[in-house]
């Protein structure tokens, strides 16, 4: 390890729970209205109540597991948090897939293409690659079960398993259909990349060799990202690594630690991230200075889908004076969760106890009243690329991230990429914020200062692309509320005119724009007037706590 363990601590807290066995007459006499609650227990009597007449009185049988599941939705989804969530025990292997990425199966990426089930690139030295498994393979049948038709879950469904167990699938490579047996294993999905395939399934990481500049990417943040990141440095660094593009955009985040260790490779000291919660006393992570990497000029790429544990690198790095960041303004999930295990063995739950700040203060969590959160970029270093251009830029890496078994077909692309100097490489790979990055270490290198892509004003640019993009999707919404409109004149001209009218809470002949509104209380005070400045005035009464006053 280039760096000591981490010095974090996530404490997971686990409440107590007592189990309790609660017997209710099928006609319980109602309670009164004006009952306090007298302990922690009363809280749950109108739920047992609900319960027990629901199961023993509904019309039909009810599916007792599935209610429970959504009181427990229900009661987190009033919690506003978008990342607290109940995880079931039927969800719970999928879960921990994802976080600690490893799975047991054949190692490949899959799609599903005019139906059937297709490989997208077998991943590195998996048993799928070993197996000849190539990238456009149709995989027609596992263990003879036809995969036309499925959905690409159900196909993945039947390509995991148990480790050791052989899986059969039928291959259908151009005009030739032939089986292939393969053994499953653990796999450790791959969370660190270079700009481009080597020859077979390795990363070409030197993106200028000239000028010695490296790039790695980092898809997400798990157990075993810290290794692979360092497996890759250590090669750049035996190259002569000069300067350093750390990629971070599109990453969602994960694991802390490891964030937090890879921030503390290349800091000698100062504050990293900062966690506060209600429940917790105030948590700081600091860098120290052993293990610490050479000081080579650095440039972090962020934009809006950076997320969480990527935020916390590069907020470290740009609040260090460590790196520069390239891009848009991160994410703004500085939410810390604890997956804590339900006494009960029901599920875990993933639950937010705490919020990121980093060093500069900034609290990273994005809130809806949020002018500021996450990360910006450097000044002058603000590049937002258009989605079209992002989906561009993407299709071409897909291509270039394929793990392609043709001999002919990899000396052809390492004979490509040889004769292609570096500008030519950033022109192929259609992605602006990489050669703003790679532009900005060039000259940092030639000149040693860091030379703006251009002036900008940050309100202008940060905040005033988000505006645009929040107005967008208003604009959506009341595109969609226009064709809701018409959708409810057409049902309306069948139904008689005196039906609707009963359900109408003001008129259609009245003319409201300029008009008043007074708010009187109970007692019929005038507690303030409104003036009314549109026409549309019922279509936000409707879900208001209001209804007509009989004359």
């Amino acid at each position: 390890m280039l760096k000591g363990p981490g010095k974090i601590a996530l404490v997971i807290l686990a409440a107590a729970a007592a189990s309790l066995a609660v017997l209710v007459p099928v006609l319980a006499p109602p309670a009164r209205a004006d009952a306090e609650p007298t302990s922690a227990y009363a809280w749950f009597d109108p739920i047992i109540d609900v319960q027990h007449l629901v199961a023993t009185r509904y019309v039909t049988d009810p599916d007792m597991q599935q209610l429970q599941e959504a009181a427990i939705r229900g009661m987190l989804e009033a919690l506003g948090d978008r990342y607290t969530e109940y995880v079931s025990p039927e969800e719970l292997a999928e879960f921990n897939k994802a976080l600690q990425g490893r799975y047991v199966g054949i190692g490949a990426s899959v799609r599903i293409d005019e139906g059937w089930l297709t490989i997208v690139s077998p991943l590195e030295d998996s048993p799928a690659y070993r197996a000849g498994i190539m990238a456009g393979d149709r995989i027609i049948a596992v263990d003879g079960v036809s995969t036309l038709g499925l959905e690409i879950q159900e196909s993945i469904d039947m390509l995991t398993g148990e480790p050791g167990q052989t899986v059969v699938v039928t291959v259908e490579r151009e005009s030739d259909r032939f089986d292939v047996p393969i053994v499953r294993r653990q796999i450790v999905t791959r969370t660190v990349a270079g700009f481009e395939r080597m020859n077979g399934d390795g990363w070409n990481f030197i993106i200028d060799p000239e000028s010695g500049i490296g790039y790695i990417r980092v898809s997400q943040f798990t157990g075993a990202t810290l290794d692979e990141f360092e497996s890759a440095l250590r090669g750049l660094l035996d190259a002569g690594l000069e300067g350093l593009v750390l990629d971070l955009r599109f990453n969602p985040g994960g694991v802390l630690p490891a964030a937090t260790q890879m921030a503390d490779m290349f800091l000698e000291k100062g504050l990293i991230v900062s966690t506060r919660g209600r429940s917790h006393e105030e948590d700081s992570v600091h860098a120290v200075a052993e293990g610490t990497l050479p000081d080579f000029p650095m440039v972090v790429m962020i934009n809006r889908q950076s997320a969480s544990a990527s935020e916390i690198v590069a907020g470290a790095l740009r609040d260090n004076d460590r790196a520069i960041v390239v891009g848009s303004r991160s994410f703004g999930k500085g939410s810390v969760q604890s997956v804590v295990p339900l006494p009960s063995g029901r599920g875990q739950l993933k639950l937010t106890e705490q919020h990121y700040y980093g060093p500069s203060g900034r609290n990273i969590n994005r809130m809806d009243d949020s002018a500021e959160w996450g990360v910006d970029p450097s000044p002058g270093f603000y590049v937002q690329m258009s989605d079209a251009e992002y989906t561009e830029m993407l299709r071409i890496r897909r291509e270039r991230e394929v793990i392609r078994s043709n001999g002919a077909e990899r000396r052809r692309r390492a004979e490509a990429s040889a004769i292609l100097d570096v500008d030519d490489v950033l022109k192929e790979l259609k992605d602006r914020e990489l050669t703003v990055a790679v532009n900005a270490l060039r000259t940092r290198l030639q000149s040693g200062a860091w030379a703006p892509a251009e002036e900008q004003r940050k309100d202008a640019a940060i905040e005033l692309a988000e505006l645009r993009r929040m107005q967008v999707g208003r604009d959506r919404l009341l595109r969609e509320l226009s064709r809701v409109d018409q959708r409810i004149e057409a049902l309306a001209a069948a139904v008689p005119e005196d039906a609707i009218e009963r359900d109408r809470l003001i008129p259609d002949s009245a003319t409201l724009t300029g008009g008043d509104i007074e708010i009187r209380n109970a007692e019929g005070e005038v507690v303030t007037t409104l003036k009314i400045t549109g026409e549309n005035l019922e279509r936000w009464l409707v879900d208001a706590p209001v209804e007509k006053k009989e004359e």
